[in-house]
């Protein structure tokens, strides 16, 4: 088991009580984080992908507006990341959100909840895009495997974005949604204490 877990980590030659990690915990051969970097500008968007393409990795794509993070959203993420090697994340600009959700949206601005979306494990890359719909960020991304929450169908997503997934040949999956989670019931609850 050991030698499994080493072609992907190595033990820690820092001891405890050190700036290095603990000596008894594994570690990615770059103890630092950087979360930030997991950003993706969307003029850099298209070259990502083709770069991404060449490793020959199974990217799953999936968006939304992930205003107030709870854990529908990380139980999705985790699920949409295990149907493929990588996930990246379209998040919808502040003025998508405020068209979708109302004038009231978003609670947190665009870098804000593009970031905290980043410091997920299960996240691979954020980018944030411009509009209401996800359709220009799908064409540009080009999905292996895009997905939606169970509270879609084929026939109810925005069939433009369906077009776009498609014509790129990638397959659309619909994963169950955490019943009683979702921001709406989250600023409800807020609200009513």
């Amino acid at each position: 088991m050991r030698g499994a877990v080493k072609q992907h980590f190595e033990l820690s030659d820092a001891q405890p009580g050190t700036n290095g990690c603990c000596q008894a915990r594994l570690r990615p051969q770059n103890c630092r984080m950087n979360f930030a970097g997991k950003l993706i500008a969307w003029d850099h968007l298209a070259r990502w992908r083709e770069d991404f393409r060449r490793t020959g990795r199974k990217l799953v794509v999936t968006n939304g507006c992930f205003d107030v993070l709870h854990l529908g959203h990380v139980t999705y993420l985790e699920a949409a990341r295990n149907e493929g090697e990588a996930l990246l994340v379209g998040v919808n600009a502040d003025a998508g959100v405020k068209e979708l959700k109302g004038p009231t949206r978003p609670i947190n601005e665009e870098r804000d909840r593009a970031l905290v979306l980043a410091a997920l494990e299960s996240v691979t890359g954020v980018c944030i895009f411009p509009g209401r719909t996800a359709t220009q960020f799908l064409a540009l991304a080009k999905p292996d495997t895009y997905v939606k929450g169970g509270d879609y169908t084929l026939e109810t997503i925005n069939q433009d974005e369906r077009r776009a997934v498609e014509g790129v040949g990638g397959r659309i999956m619909f994963l169950p949604i955490v019943p009683g989670k979702s921001t709406t019931a989250t600023l409800a609850a807020i609200s009513h204490r």
